[in-house]
């Protein structure tokens, strides 16, 4: 089941930041996730006021996603972190969808 990393962001040093940005797509994509927001325009529709920044990355297991948070060539990234930006980050366990019509049992059960 996919897991998702959501970070809502604030640039603090624009230098720093593609420092980071850098590192941290390359870390994801050898961990095998992929981008699926990267920083679009953000409209608050309800709540509060909306980040100036969101990401949003999937991976394919929660596993996949904490083996990358917890990797050596992330780290590289996280030392630019703190002079870069300020975040929120939050990891999300996403739910499978089945095809409608589909059945979770078996054929001839």
């Amino acid at each position: 089941m996919p897991a998702y990393v959501i970070s809502e962001l604030q640039v603090r040093d624009p230098v720093a930041f593609d420092r980071y940005r850098t590192l941290a797509a390359a870390s994801i994509a050898r961990h095998g996730g992929r981008y699926l927001v990267r920083g679009g325009a953000v409209a608050a529709a309800e709540g509060g006021p909306a980040p100036a920044m969101l990401v949003i990355v999937e991976f394919p297991t929660a596993e996949q996603l904490r083996l990358w948070y917890a990797s050596a060539d992330y780290a590289e990234a996280l030392a630019f972190r703190d002079q870069a930006l300020s975040r929120r980050l939050l990891f999300v366990e996403g739910v499978t969808i089945e095809a409608p019509g589909a059945s979770s049992e078996s054929a001839g059960d």
